[in-house]
């Protein structure tokens, strides 16, 4: 919840200054994390570099060259006011996300709907049936933190990671669900994966989704 303590500003180093805006995961002081996101953006403040969205806080880079710390907080409460109290998450692109679920794409699907009482193709309705904003990208490059999963589906990380999980398997760790941009080590359990590539160097921007889009994930069958 957002209360009057909040937000909250500390350095980081000193070329960068954290404002916080809560300490839960929530989807309103994400909105809000967001909305200071795209102030800073469009303000195009001397001396300010990027700003990147987590759950809960908001990373803003400066040049300590060209602005101070007592500078950069200054300009950072004059934003303030003028920030929506709660961000329409509709405003982000809506990605759609095709999925092959279950078998060698998705190895924990099973495991999931028998820990929650559920077939495996009512888990697949479940989680394909959902809008899911991305609330930030971390871990790997490319790879969404996503928001809104029904608890219904929600499944702790194996107890045993596997050393490799390969690029573009989407899975779920406790009440989150996510997508791996490249193939790492991993923990969350595996109940599908797409063909679509969340981060190319190549591309241009690299990750296929940013801070503040929203994910449908579409059910596909295995050719």
């Amino acid at each position: 919840m957002v209360s009057e303590k909040w937000p909250r500003f500390s350095p980081v180093g000193d070329a960068a200054v954290l404002v916080a805006f809560g300490a839960a995961i929530d989807p309103r002081i994400n909105a809000r994390v967001h909305s200071l996101a795209a102030a800073v953006g469009a303000a195009r403040l001397p001396g300010f570099g990027e700003a990147v969205p987590a759950y809960t806080s908001l990373l803003v880079h400066y040049d300590p060259l060209r602005l101070t710390y007592a500078g950069a907080l200054d300009a950072l409460h004059a934003l303030l006011p003028g920030l929506e109290q709660q961000q329409d998450v509709s405003t982000g692109r809506l990605v759609e996300i095709p999925v092959r679920y279950g078998g060698e794409d998705g190895p924990d699907l099973e495991a999931v709907a028998s820990l929650n009482g559920l077939s495996p193709q009512r888990v697949i309705a479940i989680h394909s049936g959902g809008e899911y904003p991305v609330y930030m990208i971390g871990f790997l490059p490319g790879f969404p933190y996503l928001g809104g999963m029904d608890p219904r589906i929600a499944a702790p990380r194996r107890e045993s990671p596997r050393t490799r999980v390969p690029a573009g398997s989407v899975g779920i760790a406790g009440e989150q669900t996510g997508i791996y941009s490249l193939e790492s080590p991993g923990g969350w359990q595996l109940i599908g994966r797409t063909p679509l590539a969340l981060f190319d160097p190549l591309r241009e921007p690299p990750a296929l989704l940013a801070p503040g889009d929203r994910v449908r994930f579409v059910p596909v069958e295995v050719p």
